[in-house]
Parts: structure tokens; C-alpha cells; sequence
């Protein structure tokens, strides 16, 4: 009698935490930062599911990327299925842009089926990361265009204050003053310093700035505890790992109260150290681009709670 054997698939599996941040390298080593999108290329909005829900965390920064990249300037995308169902067709020749899924799940017993526990008897839930790719409306021709509206950029004119961003800010409660030569938040003292208005080149690079020193003040013990505030200047790579994220942060916020992003120009000799920390620790980006979700909504839902308090 003769045994059937099977063929193994040998192929290493690959690993989803490395190609994304490979990605983010490749763009900070090409001497852009994938949080900083301009007005110009239609990329500093959140991007958008097809239905109109955003996206979050880690798949922010690599949409906007592509965007950049690839130059779209519409934010809406959607998988090769999602196109199909709603009437239209990926363009031939498209490359469709990496996004990821996380999850977990509860593996069962080989003979059971049953769920397997923990030494404490609670299942045994593990987490996974699966990636999938997505095209933008521009790749896709067919759709009802008139679901997928370009968002209308406003530019404003913000050589003077603009009323509606301070009552915003107004309302995080953590206070800020203008004065002095550089911008920090003061965790001992709860509390921001800006330079004057009339120190920054525009109007634009005052508010994101003060974006950036909101999301530090986040990390509050009272707030989110965030122990890369908590530990900032027991290393360089500890310090670096706090600006990134609240670079990101900030960018998020921005996108949501629309303004451009601002790179800051202090914030230069950093991109060594998060290129180094990105290199060492593939998981870096994704904790970053998480704790930024937390701090720009954290600081919207006060802005958001406080206007609504005072319609009432």
C-alpha cells in the first residue's frame, strides 16, 4: 500500500508588521513625512470608506501616503468587491493600496472544538493582523461620483486669528499662553506655551503647532497616562517616540478641524531616531499611529461636548 503524501507550502508567511512599516520607512527616507499631507494634493482630510465612515489609526498614514504618492485627491476608497457591487470597475492595470485589518480570535481544541482557556479558565483570545487592499474612486470608473464628492478645500485667510479655532482650543482644558521663543506643554504644570501669533509665518503654523502641544498634553497622568510622556526625557528614543505620535496626532486633529498639518522644523533631527526606532521595532509605528487616535479624539470630544453644552 502506498502512502499519499502532501506537498508543504513552504513559502515563508509574510509579515504584515514588517511590509508596513517597510512602507513608512521608504516614504521618511524619501524625505517625506506620511502624517504631513498639503492642501495641494487633496490628501490632508481623513481618508474615507465607501460608505463614508473614516479610517483609523495605521491605515490613515498609509492612505495618505498613497495619496501623496500617487497623487489622488479624492479620499473615498473601497476593496475591488465593494467597487463591483456598487456598479463599478477597477481600471486595468491598477495597483491597489495595502491597508490592514486587526482582530482577535479564540482558537478550539483539535479534538474538542472547544475553546481553548486559559490557566485561569477564560478563552484564550489572540489577536491577528491581516492586510487587505483597497482602491481609490479615481482608479475606479463606473461609480455614481456624485456619492464621492471631492471635499471642498477652504482656504482661509489666517493672517489674522481665526475666532472659530481659539474657541475650539478654549475648550481643552488645558490652558495655553503666548510668549517667549518656543512652543512646549508643561506636564508638571498642566499647561502649554506658545509664542506670540505674530512669531509664526502663518496663521496655519500657529494653530497646528498648538495641535502638536495638545496632543503632549494628553499623555497627562489624569488623562491618558501615556508613560512616553511620563518617561520624555529619560532618553533620546523614549523623547522621539513622544514627538512622533503627537506629530501624528496633531495631524489627525488638523484633518478633522481643517487645517493643514505643519511639519515643525525643530522636529528635523528626529527623523534619524524615529527611522531608527522604526528599523529596531516593527510594532513602533503601530503603537504610535493608536496612542495619536486616542489623544486627537480625546481632545475632540471635549471641543465637541463643550460647543454642544453651550448651544443647549
Amino acid at each position: 500500500m502506498t502512502r499519499k503524501t502532501t506537498r508543504q507550502n513552504t513559502a515563508p508567511r509574510a509579515d504584515v508588521y514588517e511590509e508596513v512599516t517597510a512602507q513608512i520607512i521608504a516614504m521618511l527616507e524619501a524625505g517625506t513625512r506620511p502624517w504631513s499631507p498639503r492642501w495641494a494634493s487633496g490628501a490632508a482630510s481623513l481618508p474615507l470608506r465607501h460608505e463614508g465612515t473614516a479610517y483609523r489609526g495605521i491605515n490613515i498614514l498609509l492612505l495618505w501616503t498613497a495619496a501623496m504618492t500617487r497623487g489622488f485627491i479624492n479620499p473615498y476608497w473601497m476593496t475591488y468587491r465593494q467597487a463591483a457591487e456598487l456598479g463599478g470597475q477597477v481600471r486595468k492595470g491598477e495597483k491597489g493600496n495595502l491597508v490592514v485589518h486587526a482582530g482577535t480570535f479564540t482558537p478550539k481544541d483539535g479534538e474538542t472544538g472547544e475553546p481553548v482557556t486559559n490557566s485561569e479558565g477564560e478563552e484564550a483570545s489572540r489577536k491577528f493582523l491581516k492586510k487587505y487592499f483597497v482602491f481609490n474612486v479615481e482608479q475606479i470608473y463606473g461609480l455614481d461620483m456624485s456619492k464621492y464628492p471631492v471635499p471642498r478645500i477652504e482656504i482661509k485667510n489666517r493672517d489674522q486669528r481665526d475666532g472659530e479655532l481659539d474657541a475650539a482650543f478654549a475648550r481643552w482644558p488645558v490652558p495655553y499662553a503666548e510668549g517667549g521663543s518656543s512652543a512646549y506643554y508643561n506636564p508638571a504644570a498642566d499647561h502649554i506655551q506658545m509664542p506670540g501669533f505674530a512669531d509664526f509665518e502663518s496663521g496655519n503654523a500657529f494653530y497646528a503647532t498648538l495641535a502638536h502641544e495638545a496632543v503632549h498634553s494628553t499623555g497627562h497622568a489624569k488623562r491618558l497616562a501615556r508613560e512616553t510622556l511620563r518617561d520624555y526625557g529619560k532618553s533620546r528614543e523614549i523623547r522621539a517616540e513622544e514627538e512622533l505620535l503627537a506629530e501624528i496626532g496633531a495631524a489627525m486633529l488638523c484633518a478633522q478641524l481643517g487645517m493643514e498639518p505643519t511639519e515643525r522644523e525643530d522636529h528635523a533631527a528626529y527623523v534619524a531616531s524615529w527611522l531608527t526606532a522604526l528599523r529596531n521595532d516593527k510594532r513602533a509605528i503601530f503603537r504610535a499611529a493608536a496612542a495619536a487616535q486616542a489623544a486627537s479624539e480625546l481632545i475632540l470630544s471635549h471641543m465637541d461636548a463643550s460647543a454642544q453644552s453651550k448651544a443647549a
